[in-house]
């Protein structure tokens, strides 16, 4: 048997590492492709004469196009068998990566919990992604639905890990080369919003949609060499409970942070991910919109150029969101509400 069917909620133990496979070297053609697929606008990743002014050599990739690449690394050993991706947390972007770098991934497994119905189970794993050079480049916690292979099996662990609810703004980590200060020009950062102009219980409502196209979510999915069933391979998930392919969880997130460069404009660093639920599914066909709240603030650790904001997006399907659809007093989506992503991001402060 040459071929592999992936790892069923059996296969996993606690305390297993997986290194994972097919090291990926990213180039300014990865750069370009997300550009086309999510429209983002953040100045810092979009050009290298803005990035330079900030004492870099040239823009950094977009967050988010490293983590959902080593996210990929992952997907053959974590989640090709899984009915969903459930969350995230405790993830720390720890250095700028540039055109060129290599990202490989490996994970611990840290939980395991089987579901009443014997059927799937949830695995949580820490990622880690590291560069060429074996340094680390960001890591975090996901938990993830898994199938079992045969519902008969025994699964006699029951162990959920204790995640921290948010990363401290203290324990964020900064890039030392980079400095807010300096030519930071906020009419070609495209907006006057420092750090300073924003208030703990803020909402935003980013204003714009953006229709997924199947074509599109696919191309990103591969892109991230992501090879997850659910979102490709409509002769079984047409036989599945929705009965069509689901829109890659990280495909959602990357649509809502480029819709939130209206009103976030600055905001051009993700340096952590408290926490991430994906909490109704997205298919072809329907338009997202996203709004954010503004959670806490506080000073960057050891800078005075720029300030943290620990934000809170909340995307939504076929809704705008003008009204801020949210949980209900028992803490219930509505079926609109696709994503609700906790993060931490830099903003420049006013001088």
């Amino acid at each position: 048997m040459k071929t592999s069917a992936g790892n069923f909620l059996e296969d996993f133990h606690i305390g297993q590492t997986l290194v994972h496979a097919t090291p990926r070297t990213l180039t300014h053609g990865d750069v370009a492709l997300y550009q086309a697929l999510y429209g983002s606008r953040f100045a810092l990743q979009s050009a290298d004469t803005f990035a330079q002014g900030m004492g870099l050599k040239k823009s950094p990739l977009d967050d988010l196009l490293v983590f959902h690449t080593v996210f990929g690394k992952t997907v053959p050993d974590i989640s090709l068998n899984a009915v969903a991706n459930l969350g995230y947390a405790e993830g720390r972007f720890q250095k700028l990566i540039y055109p060129g770098a290599t990202l490989t991934a490996r994970s611990e497994v840290i939980g395991i919990k089987e579901n009443s119905n014997k059927q799937t189970g949830v695995v949580y794993v820490r990622t880690h992604g590291l560069d060429e050079h074996e340094k680390q480049v960001l890591s975090y916690v996901r938990w993830v639905m898994v199938r079992k292979r045969d519902a008969a099996s025994v699964i006699t662990t029951n162990q959920v890990p204790k995640l921290a609810e948010a990363l401290a703004a203290e324990d964020l980590i900064l890039a030392d080369e980079i400095n807010y200060d300096t030519l930071f020009d906020p009419k070609l950062s495209g907006s006057h919003h420092y750090w300073d102009d924003y208030a703990e219980g803020e909402k935003i409502d980013h204003v714009d949609g953006i229709t997924v196209e199947e074509a599109e979510h696919m191309m990103a999915t591969r892109l991230y060499q992501n090879t997850a069933r659910v979102h490709f391979n409509q002769f079984t998930e047409g036989k599945g409970r929705f009965g069509r392919r689901l829109i890659y969880g990280g495909h959602v997130i990357s649509l809502a942070r480029a819709l939130s460069f209206n009103g976030l404009a600055n905001a051009v660093q993700v340096v952590a991910i408290n926490g991430g639920r994906h909490v109704n599914p997205l298919f072809a066909g329907d338009t997202v919109f996203a709004w954010s709240e503004v959670v806490a603030k506080a000073p960057a650790p050891g800078r005075k150029d720029c300030g943290a904001l620990r934000l809170r997006l909340v995307a939504t399907k076929n809704l705008p969101c003008g009204e801020f659809p949210d949980r209900n007093g028992k803490g219930e989506y509505p079926e609109n509400v696709i994503l609700d992503f906790d993060y931490w991001a830099l903003l420049p402060r006013r001088r």
